[in-house]
């Protein structure tokens, strides 16, 4: 355990960030299925706005912080190649 008021502090703020960072990544993962759940079943609708949804929220997570810009471009860039098979 921390013993310096300013450990204490740091332990705390590690806390929160944690947990922000653990909301998003968890974000980032439900969007990814619901664009790989939307190409399973072959629906050009719901795929559109999946994939969409999906890029904001990886963008956002990469512009925070949470991930590294290229992880979000290697992301983004293997869903938009599996919803282009779907459209080919």
């Amino acid at each position: 355990m921390a013993n310096h008021k300013s450990a204490i502090k740091r332990t705390r703020q590690n806390e929160i960030r944690r947990l922000r960072n653990r909301i998003s990544k968890t974000r980032i993962k439900t969007a990814i299925k619901s664009v790989e759940t939307a190409v399973a079943e072959k629906n050009g609708e719901i795929l559109a706005s999946n994939l969409d949804h999906a890029k904001s929220v990886i963008d956002t997570a990469a512009r925070k912080g949470i991930i590294h810009k290229r992880t979000a471009a290697r992301k983004v860039s293997r869903l938009t190649k599996l919803s282009n098979t779907l459209t080919a």
